[in-house]
Formats: structure tokens, C-alpha cells, sequence
């Protein structure tokens, strides 16, 4: 008898827990019904390139030379800012924002030919990089070819094309997405330059103020193709990470290390944000980390001037927390000046002096799967430490470790750090020296320092 109820009990339970699976989705089942990565992305880094700024002729040609030097660094995601041609009208300044765009599906002539990006898509490719592009669905110039059709646009109560509502961004005219015609003509100039020049991906100027549904009908469209990454100029709409974009913009993270480097807050911020990773990135969808990127350097200043001494420590969390990282174009010159965005402003390359430093890092998270994205990378986990100032954490996949302490502070000291089960044996990366840690293992930091340690079985 009292095997008959255990058996019943048995059967009773396995039906509960079937019928549970068809309410409640595993992470791998999500994953599989809402939205897919391209496999390339998995331990990718991306480089942004400011085409206008990057040499002195600006242009798509003069730009190839550094194609071997940004390979030998390391990065393989290459994001070029909009390359399209850049309206007249209401331009501001005298060569206008690429963000100003006459026609999606032509060059800007100041850069170069269509042929000739071509030619550097199919060049990047044969080097190993992916190439994503900028695209700007939620505005056009005021000359763009489409302006003649009046219901593509936003109007205002007298019926007057109007520029993007609560901007300053005269230099545009604010589309209108309640337009069935508007959206296929923006998703087919989409298309084209997936099928027709071979990129992998876009990165969605202020994707959040363009409704969703057209992002993932979009997306449905551009993976007939072939599988692309999609990035969103966005952080606040979580639907945007269900059907439509892989990836969105960590300014969380950025505006944290801010106000820690200017001593407004201290390290428990960090943390608090990146132990609710997994509850704001759902399915499998992951942020971009950066310290700078072209609006940044150019509207709020460098990150010399926001951040000031704690550049290095923050660009390596960049890399170590959850998410794939972004270098801006001539962060690896150590570029201390804001550029300007309307006007030439070529990039001051020096000697490349924080090359080597980029280039590290880039190898710590491509030789270190606890480090990859998404996914494919191993969960945060904190560890205590009595000390407000200290972040100290350890990342793991496939039986690969990264412990990662780090002072953000401008204070010496030393502190004892409780590894407990994460003691054993390990190798130092900056210096390759092995050493074994105790569990309790001192740590002596000096200001804004940070030391990383790799273990693999």
C-alpha cells in the first residue's frame, strides 16, 4: 500500500512539474522562441570608427591603412558611424551630423564611393572583422528623398513637417511610423545593405523613440539574409530585448563609474546594479559596456575629464562585468580632447600609447570564457569584502575563473579579502607570475588599482 502512494505521489508531482514547463519558459527555451545571436558575437569586442575624424583625408581608403593595426589589437566588430550622405538644409555647421541623412542607400561622397565601401566590407571580412553600421530610423534630413512624401513625416496642427519633439536636433525632420509605406521603404533600405554590401548588423540611433514592432519586423527581415547582431542606442525598454535587438547601452554602468571617480558614490553602486543583471537582461540579451563614444567625447567631454585618474580601472571593468565592450576611435591614443561634430577634427594618434593596454584586455576576455557575452559567458558573483571602496568578484564558465579585485578609490591600503572556496591556485594577468591565494588573501592597493587573477582546470 505504501508503495502504491508513493508511486501516486510520484506521477502527481511529474504532472505538476509538466504542466509548470508549459507556463514558465527555461532561459534555453526563451531563447529559442524570441531572438537569435549570431555566433560571432560571442567573445567579440566592439571598435567604433569616426570616419570624418579618424585621418587627415577622412575617408574610406585612408581608413583601410589601420585595418592591420586594429586586427593586431585585437578587436573584430568594427561600428562605422552613418556613412550616408548628410542633408543641406538646416544644416549645422559647415559638414552637418551624420546623423543628418539625405539618402540610406548612397555614400557620403566626402568619404568615398559605394564601390569603395564595398571593397572595405569585403576587406574586413577577409581579416576576420564584422562589420555593423549606424542606422537613423527615427529622422532624416530636410532634403532627404523622401521628404516630398508630406504623410511620411510628423506634422504638426497646421500641417508643417516638424523635427523630433523635445530636441534641439533642428537639422531633421521626425518621421511618422503610423505610415505603412514609411516602414517598408526604411526596413528595404535596411535590407540593402545587408544583402546587397554584405554588413552584420546595425547599431540603432535612439532606437527607443521607433516602436518596437517596426525593430522586430525589421529584424525578421534582415535574418532571411543571414544572422546579424543588433544594438540599440536605448536602455530603458526591456521589449526591445525580446524579438528585436541582441544588445543595448549600458549608461548605467558609465554614469556609476562617473560618480565614483568624482566621489559622489562608492563601489557598492556597481555591485548592486550588476547583481540584478540577470532580472533587467532578459533572454539571454546583454549591454554594451563604455567609458566614451562619439556623443560623449564631443557634448560631455573625454573620458580624462569625467573620469579623470580612474580611466584604467573603469575601462577594465568594461571588460570584466557582463556585457561586450566598446572602444571609441582613438582611445587608444589616449585621445584628451572632445571633437568637434560638425567640422573636420582629425584624431591626434601619437604613438598609440594605451594600444597595448586595449590590447590586453581584449586577450583577457578572448582567452577567458568566463569573460564572453551573453550567454556564452559564466554569472557574476560578489565577494564580501569590509571595505565600501572595493569591488571584488569572480566569473566562471566551463572550468574557467577570473577573480577581479578593484579600488575605486584615490586611498592606499591594504585589505584582507575572505575567498574561502575561490582560494587555489592561479595566474596573475598582468604580470603571467603564478601564485596561490589563501582564503583570506591580502590585497595591497594602491589608488584606483586593480589586479586579476585567471585559473583554469
Amino acid at each position: 500500500m505504501k508503495k502504491r502512494i508513493a508511486l501516486f505521489l510520484i506521477i502527481i508531482l511529474t504532472i505538476i512539474n509538466l504542466a509548470g514547463c508549459g507556463f514558465k519558459a527555461t532561459k534555453t527555451e526563451t531563447k529559442k522562441t524570441l531572438i537569435r545571436e549570431p555566433e560571432w558575437i560571442k567573445n567579440s569586442v566592439i571598435y567604433e570608427v569616426n570616419v570624418r575624424q579618424y585621418t587627415k583625408e577622412g575617408t574610406f581608403k585612408a581608413f583601410r591603412e589601420h585595418l592591420p593595426r586594429l586586427k593586431e589589437m585585437g578587436v573584430d566588430v568594427l561600428w562605422f558611424m552613418p556613412i550616408y550622405p548628410i542633408s543641406e538644409k538646416n544644416r549645422k555647421g559647415t559638414l552637418g551630423s551624420y546623423y543628418s541623412i539625405k539618402d540610406y542607400k548612397a555614400v557620403n561622397p566626402e568619404f568615398g564611393t559605394l564601390e569603395e565601401f564595398k571593397e572595405l566590407v569585403d576587406e574586413c571580412h577577409k581579416m576576420g572583422f564584422k562589420v555593423i553600421l549606424d542606422w537613423v530610423a527615427n529622422h532624416t534630413g530636410w532634403d532627404h528623398l523622401w521628404i516630398k512624401n508630406k504623410d511620411w513625416y510628423l506634422t504638426d496642427s497646421e500641417g508643417n513637417i516638424v523635427n523630433p519633439p523635445g530636441t534641439d536636433w533642428t537639422d531633421v525632420a521626425q518621421l511618422n511610423y503610423k505610415n505603412e509605406e514609411m516602414r517598408k521603404a526604411m526596413i528595404d533600405a535596411m535590407v540593402f545593405w545587408v544583402k546587397e554590401v554584405g554588413v552584420d548588423g546595425y547599431r540603432c540611433d535612439v532606437a527607443g523613440r521607433v516602436p518596437v514592432d517596426f525593430w522586430e519586423k525589421a529584424r525578421v527581415e534582415l535574418e532571411k539574409i543571414k544572422p546579424v547582431y543588433m544594438l540599440a542606442e536605448d536602455e530603458g525598454n526591456r521589449e526591445y530585448l525580446n524579438k528585436a535587438f541582441n544588445s543595448n547601452y549600458n549608461w548605467r554602468l558609465m554614469h556609476l563609474m562617473e560618480s565614483i571617480a568624482n566621489g559622489r558614490t562608492d563601489a557598492f553602486g556597481i555591485r548592486r546594479f550588476a547583481e540584478n543583471f540577470d532580472k533587467i537582461y532578459p533572454n539571454y540579451s546583454y549591454p554594451m559596456n563604455f567609458i566614451t563614444n562619439h556623443d560623449e567625447n564631443s557634448w560631455n567631454g573625454t573620458e580624462f575629464e569625467r573620469m579623470k585618474d580612474s580611466v584604467n580601472v573603469m575601462a577594465m571593468l568594461t571588460f570584466t562585468l557582463p556585457g561586450i565592450p566598446l572602444i571609441y576611435s582613438g582611445q587608444e591614443a589616449a585621445l584628451n580632447r572632445r571633437l568637434n561634430f560638425f567640422e573636420k577634427d582629425e584624431i591626434e594618434w601619437k604613438n598609440y600609447p594605451m594600444q597595448g593596454f586595449y590590447k590586453n584586455l581584449i586577450r583577457l576576455k578572448k582567452e577567458n570564457r568566463a569573460l564572453w557575452n551573453g550567454e556564452h559567458g559564466g554569472s557574476i558573483k560578489f565577494i564580501d569584502v569590509k571595505n565600501d571602496n572595493v569591488l571584488a568578484f569572480v566569473r566562471e564558465n566551463e572550468g574557467n575563473r577570473v577573480l577581479v579585485f578593484a579600488n575605486l578609490s584615490d586611498k592606499s591600503f591594504d585589505l584582507e579579502v575572505p575567498l574561502n572556496e575561490y582560494a587555489g591556485k592561479y595566474t596573475d594577468f598582468n604580470t603571467n607570475d603564478k601564485v596561490k591565494l589563501k582564503k583570506n588573501h591580502l590585497v595591497k592597493f594602491s589608488p584606483w588599482s586593480y589586479t586579476i587573477y585567471v585559473s583554469s582546470k
